[in-house]
């Protein structure tokens, strides 16, 4: 057996792994392998399908990842060093004196992809993002209702109530007008859902009645261009030979899309992928060991959470909600489930966040005043519920089926009896946001520096609206905190009120917070020019091999 140089000392866990993972190699082989020609460019690992190539449409991020910064451009960018907006699409802005007026001037000759089905006759205009807006926020707008007419984060944070109109003052100026001030604007202009759509696409599919294909057969400006996807299999781009910045380094990128953590990095191994997404942390020991691959790893603006659908009793109680929380024993789980590779969290928010509150009282483990709690909503004799896990691994839970089983055993010493329900990944996230769910492990990355960018997707009303509210929780208190700090751009202001926020989710507990995990992928060592980004989705268009 040649996987692992130090067999002899491994102990007998590490060689259980190892045996399994020369045998998920022998799986490998046995697969439909991806064509020769790859080997021309790029290959990811991720651990599952994209839900559409829109990133508007979604939250996801393994959807976010495989799409966004590959396929799309934003108005702005966010420096990943330091969180700081900076020019993207646009190349400069102002905003009045009273926050309610934004210009934008877009860049110069910014082309969009030619493909086999669009051939763009012009550069990016101002028209292109007016079209791009005016989808989300237009209910009579011909392409709302494509895909469904849900767009979770713009929806999250109120997107339609806030903007009261976007035009093109010329062809390469927008003017954004909103009904009042919000203090988070720019930088959601920045996420990754803040993708600009082509308008010229968009009449030509109108005209031949082919709305549906601006989803599934994208356009964008980014840095490569769709060229196939197999569901379940795979997804390949080119490299946009007319892109406005710097040529992607690899003339072809493919998702090798891999759900089994141990079937992708055999592929890792094997040289069949060139980064793996997620790699188990348990496993960063082994894998640092070979020479022929590197692990990376950083601090990340995340939270992995356990969600009570507070539309259904018993959990819209919040006695029973507490007595939940206090019965799990979270040092195990950081011990057990990140293998001491993230820090207990006491809020929504990282510590890394300019509006943390440090002074939360920390959640002890607790079953005796568990019991206690329950009994005092009417439930001595214990309850009945299900827990959630998600099927894939996330950077803020890097295994969300054992840290189920572990928060059951929890529950089972205070009389609850916890049943671990989990379903492949794109019918689990369908379920969750029709609310079948008792209880959720899930969790959010953040997609910029902004606090509010964990709040409102996460807890307000209009999350849980659109369902990227687990908690289905809608509190007219912490929504009237959040709207105040979003009214003000002076920071110390904003902050005692997100402090408040924060006071109030821990009395009223729709989740408990349970870890800020660090963020690794595994990647070959003859790759460069692929870093960690903090703010969420992964860019590779700067990705070169030493031997190219």
């Amino acid at each position: 057996m040649n996987i692992y140089p130090g067999w002899l000392n491994l102990s007998i866990c590490d060689k259980r792994w190892l045996t399994l993972l020369a045998s998920s190699m022998l799986l490998c082989a046995c697969q439909p392998q991806l064509p020769q020609t790859v080997r021309s460019g790029l290959v990811y690992c991720s651990e599952g399908s994209p839900e559409s190539f829109n990133p508007q449409l979604v939250t996801s991020g393994t959807t976010i990842d495989a799409i966004s910064q590959q396929l799309y451009d934003r108005l702005l960018d966010i420096d990943a060093q330091t969180g700081e907006l900076q020019p993207g699409l646009a190349q400069s802005w102002h905003v009045s004196n009273n926050g309610l007026s934004y210009r934008f001037v877009l860049q110069d000759n910014v082309q969009f992809h030619q493909t086999e089905y669009f051939q763009p006759s012009r550069a990016l205009s101002a028209e292109d993002v007016v079209f791009t807006f005016n989808r989300i926020m237009q209910t009579t707008h011909p392409f709302h209702y494509q895909g469904g007419g849900n767009y979770p984060f713009f929806q999250s944070v109120d997107w339609a109530g806030l903007v009261n109109s976007v035009t093109a003052a010329d062809h390469r100026t927008v003017h954004f007008e909103l009904s009042r001030p919000d203090s988070s604007f720019l930088s959601n202009l920045a996420t990754d859902f803040a993708a600009i759509l082509s308008s010229e696409y968009a009449d030509q599919l109108l005209s031949n009645g082919q709305l549906s294909q601006i989803d599934s057969h994208p356009v964008g400006t980014g840095p490569f261009r769709f060229k196939e996807y197999q569901k379940d299999v795979l997804i390949r781009y080119y490299r946009h030979r007319n892109y406005w910045r710097e040529l992607a380094k690899p003339e072809q990128l493919v998702f090798d899309i891999v759900p089994n953590n141990a079937r992708r990095m055999a592929k890792l191994f094997t040289h069949e992928c060139d980064v793996v997404a997620f790699p188990r942390v348990a496993e960063l020991g082994l894998i640092s060991q070979r020479p022929d691959v590197d692990i990376q790893e950083s601090t990340s603006m995340n939270v992995g959470f356990w969600a009570f659908n507070t539309t259904k009793p018993p959990f819209d109680n919040v006695k029973v909600r507490q007595a939940l929380a206090l019965a799990i024993n979270r040092e195990a789980i950081l011990q057990a489930v990140y293998f001491g590779h993230a820090t207990a969290a006491h809020s929504i928010l990282p510590p890394t966040s300019w509006a943390y509150n440090a002074d939360l009282p920390t959640l002890p483990y607790d079953p005796e005043k568990a019991r206690e709690l329950l009994t005092e909503a009417g439930y001595a004799q214990g309850l009945s519920m299900d827990i959630w896990a998600m099927p894939v691994q996330r950077l803020y839970n890097p295994n969300a089926l054992k840290m189920a089983e572990m928060m059951q055993a929890d529950l089972a010493r205070i009389g609850v009896r916890a049943t671990v329900v989990s379903y492949e990944w794109n019918s689990f996230r369908r379920k969750l946001s029709a609310g079948e769910h008792d209880s959720v492990l899930i969790g959010w990355s953040a997609d910029n520096a902004d606090p509010d960018n964990f709040f409102r997707p996460l807890l307000s009303c209009s999350a849980a609206d659109t369902g990227t509210n687990r908690a289905n929780w809608c509190d007219q208190n912490f929504d009237r905190l959040i709207s105040q700090a979003l009214l003000t751009a002076d920071q110390k202001q904003r902050r005692s009120y997100y402090m408040a926020a924060q006071q109030y989710v821990a009395e009223q507990m729709p989740l408990l917070s349970i870890a800020h995990s660090q963020r690794f992928q595994a990647i070959s060592s003859d790759i460069s020019g692929v870093a960690i980004n903090p703010y969420g989705g992964i860019a590779l268009a700067t990705a070169a091999k030493d031997s190219q």
